[in-house]
């Protein structure tokens, strides 16, 4: 079944009879018990609720994955993730990262025992250096957030299977519309839901989705357990958010494109970081392992100065937090986003005060420019 079809169909619903075209919403916490020792595979919807499991299964037939967990926030999800691993354990994961993922890793893991290795793993020879004998996780963000890097999935699969090395991949940039990355090898997807396929910046959710059985099981036993569960209501708003992902991605992907091509030319833009533009480094890779470029742009402004008067300026593209939505939104990734980094870091990485994140939506693209255009003035 092509994706597009699986994006409005994705997952078969046998809890009900009445014919509903839209999987019902079971605002329940409990079900009742048919007799002792019996159950109609409803018991708590901590444990599971037919609302999340159709939700659930649709991700995953997205992901081609085994499974897939549905938690309350992306955060949630990858916090679940780290509950894998043991104290002494190991993990290298991309240097460029969302900063709510830094600061889980140098702040929760770190105190839970376990090691955190930055590098870059869109360098794949760094990535093997950053590998030790006590390593039992690589967490890749690809492209990374905010400064688009790609890592190539398949090559980074390849070195962790050969040393049976757990590999996560955040795909939430790209969503499983525009790239998979357990068909490229990797063994877990992580979504914030919150974005791309939920789209429309209404609801928080979090997604991994395991490749096999044995992970789905470990992870089934921590999200019952840790009880971050998505709501029967939040998990209705990221379908009914799905069946429009297709069409949201191929629009908004263009609308970028346009765009960053638009502003690399401006005199005040300084640098553009768009995956889909033929100065991109990791422009093949890209093309290799993904059908899309996504909708996501980096800029630097000619000044810290410049970047604020632009966020003042704007009209329609709104100054907030989050991405992945129909409505244009910009951020200042240094003092939001990565505002719990180290400032030392986010300047190694290219965070400074010039850099400013968008999320193009579906606004008309020419609105879009003429909006830019009087901010840039």
């Amino acid at each position: 079944m092509n994706i597009r079809t699986i994006c409005i169909h994705g997952a078969s619903d046998e809890t009900h009879k009445t014919g509903a075209i839209v999987n019902p919403i079971y605002q329940t916490a409990t079900f009742a018990h048919i007799g002792v020792g019996q159950s109609t595979g409803y018991d708590y919807t901590r444990t599971q609720n037919p609302t999340r499991e159709h939700l659930e299964k649709t991700i995953a037939n997205l992901e081609s994955g085994y499974d897939a967990l549905a938690f309350s926030s992306g955060m949630a999800a990858i916090a679940a993730l780290m509950e894998l691993f043991e104290p002494g354990d190991e993990i290298v994961a991309s240097t460029d990262l969302y900063g709510g993922s830094i600061r889980l890793f140098d702040n929760i893991s770190t105190k839970n025992g376990l090691k955190v290795n930055y590098v870059k793993t869109w360098d794949i020879e760094d990535l093997k250096r950053g590998l030790t004998q006590k390593t039992k996780g690589v967490f890749v963000e690809t492209p990374t957030n905010p400064m688009m890097h790609v890592t190539d999935i398949q090559k980074a699969a390849e070195i962790c299977k050969e040393r049976k090395i757990l590999l996560a991949v955040d795909n939430t940039f790209l969503s499983p519309y525009y790239q998979r990355p357990l068909l490229l090898g990797a063994d877990i997807a992580i979504h914030s839901g919150t974005k791309y396929l939920g789209g429309h910046n209404d609801t928080l959710s979090g997604f991994l989705v395991a490749k096999t059985p044995l992970l789905s099981e470990r992870l089934r036993y921590i999200h019952k357990t840790s009880g971050a569960v998505l709501s029967p209501f939040d998990c209705f708003l990221v379908q009914r958010g799905l069946k429009t992902l297709a069409v949201r991605m191929d629009r908004q992907s263009e609308n970028a494109r346009i765009l960053a091509e638009w502003l690399s030319k401006q005199e005040k833009v300084k640098k553009v970081y768009y995956v889909g533009l033929d100065s991109h480094p990791d422009i093949e890779v890209s093309k290799k392992q993904s059908t899309g470029f996504g909708s996501m742009i980096s800029f630097e402004a000619e000044s810290g100065e410049a970047a604020v008067s632009v966020l003042g300026r704007l009209k329609i593209v709104q100054f907030a937090e989050s991405l992945g939505g129909v409505d244009s939104l910009i951020t200042y990734p240094l003092f939001q986003t990565h505002a719990d980094v180290p400032r030392s870091r986010n300047e190694e990485n290219g965070v400074n005060e010039r850099l400013l994140r968008l999320s193009v939506g579906l606004e008309d693209i020419d609105d879009l420019i003429a909006d830019f255009e009087q901010a840039l003035k």
